[in-house]
């Protein structure tokens, strides 16, 4: 239940954020809900088609999107996100394997809010970003 005010509005701390997972490893989409299961409503995507017609309908607070998806990557998701008026303001953060020196810098280049690189070994890595994102001022 969500506490409200004495003028009807909602206490931002008691509200669940929600965050989408665009992933297509099971695993790696199991490690990613364990994570994050008990701080966040999950809301997971297998391909980036799905996710994007899935974030029409579920607008979430922030979406987790792995870079390297079959039929459609990440970076072509990210440029849809982008283009579409209501989505285009969502953090994103990019979810890769692709831990090159030079990979930080390409991917928030490309329009990423943030990158974490897989196999996520250190969770608080993960959560330090997440949590920066939902407190950025959008």
């Amino acid at each position: 239940m969500v506490d409200v005010g004495p003028v009807g509005t909602e206490y931002a701390q008691n509200v669940v954020k929600k965050i989408a997972v665009v992933e297509d490893n099971p695993d790696n989409r199991l490690l990613v809900r364990v994570i994050l299961d008990s701080l966040y409503e999950v809301t997971e995507y297998e391909t980036g088609s799905s996710a994007l017609e899935g974030l029409q309908s579920n607008l979430p607070d922030l979406v987790l999107l792995d870079v390297s998806l079959p039929e459609m990557d990440g970076t072509e998701v990210l440029q849809r996100i982008r283009a579409d008026a209501r989505l285009r303001n969502l953090p994103i953060i990019a979810l890769t394997a692709h831990a090159m020196s030079t990979d930080r810098e390409k991917f928030l280049a490309a329009g990423f809010d943030d990158y974490v690189s897989k196999p996520i070994v250190d969770e608080n890595l993960l959560l330090d970003a997440i949590k920066a994102k939902l407190s950025a001022p959008s």
